[in-house]
């Protein structure tokens, strides 16, 4: 699981994988279809592919005479919980910082409670 986040992960960093995913989102596509709004080859294009199939993002397929580009979905479930369990630590971490600032004086200083003044 690490590992394959690691992959995903840094074949997401560059912007153009980004971009090709995101329109893989929308639906499949071909290599030249991918390529074409792009100033870069379609060599160039099937590289970045590479590295989204070695992530496990993109499949290639083929139907008749086209080779269509796949984006399996299901990789996102594995990102999602990676980072959604971060995402759930640093929620709670500013709930306890919320409640003690609510604690606190103008001054920063921690307002006592009253059980605190009552012993």
């Amino acid at each position: 699981m690490e590992e394959q986040l690691t992959l995903v992960f840094g074949a997401l960093a560059d912007p153009t994988r980004r971009d090709i995913v995101a329109r893989l989102a929308v639906g499949d596509a071909t290599v030249g279809e991918l390529a074409a709004p792009y100033d870069i080859s379609v060599q160039a294009i099937s590289k970045h592919l590479k590295v989204l199939e070695g992530a496990g993002l993109v499949t290639k397929t083929a139907a008749a005479q086209r080779r269509t580009v796949h984006l399996e979905a299901d990789v996102f479930g594995l990102m999602t919980t990676w980072i959604e369990r971060y995402q759930r630590q640093a929620e709670e971490r500013f709930r306890r910082l919320d409640a003690l600032l609510e604690q606190m004086d103008q001054d920063g200083n921690v307002i006592p409670t009253t059980q605190e003044t009552s012993s």
